[in-house]
């Protein structure tokens, strides 16, 4: 995602306070375990992933699965909590000083220091295993498991285009 994206996406979660979140589109396409996830996660996620749902629907029939990743993306990061400037961090080392961004992600997420970068490499296998523990389908699994590779490691995968999808709603997000 490009530098600007990422300032105003900054910028979105920053001013996430003063918008109301519209749960009622997320209960709908979300079973109980899996709605209280998505209540889990911070506002400015919470916006995020509805944006991502509504880029989603716009562009033509969404199967029920595709629908939750859109919500559900992100769940993983429930599991350490962040400052806008800790992803902004995390965004900006990336960008400049990539080895330096793969060490600090491969550390010890209890470590404060290390929790933005491990938070962005790790949250979509986190959000992959709080979804298989809610019961969640393999699908919808599979998808956030995913939902940051480079598609072409899955080609020949069935739910490649679903992966498509979400990415790209997610990349306009």
């Amino acid at each position: 995602m490009p530098a600007r994206s990422r300032l105003q996406q900054g910028l979105r979660a920053l001013l996430a306070f003063s918008r109301p979140v519209d749960r009622h589109l997320a209960a709908a396409f979300l079973t109980p375990e899996l709605f209280a996830l998505f209540n889990r996660l911070q506002r400015s996620e919470q916006l995020h992933s509805l944006n991502v749902l509504r880029v989603v629907l716009s562009q033509g029939p969404t199967p029920p699965d595709l629908a939750a990743a859109a919500l559900l993306h992100d769940v993983g990061k429930i599991r350490c909590r962040l400052a806008v400037w800790q992803k902004t961090l995390a965004v900006l080392v990336r960008a400049f000083a990539p080895r330096l961004y793969r060490r600090w992600a491969d550390g010890d997420p209890a470590q404060r220091w290390n929790q933005p970068f491990a938070v962005a490499v790790h949250h979509p296998a986190w959000g992959a295993e709080l979804l298989a523990a809610a019961g969640a389908s393999d699908t919808l699994v599979w998808l956030v498991a995913h939902h940051a590779d480079d598609p072409a490691r899955w080609a020949q995968h069935p739910n490649l285009y679903l992966l498509q999808r979400l990415q790209w709603a997610d990349d306009a997000n």
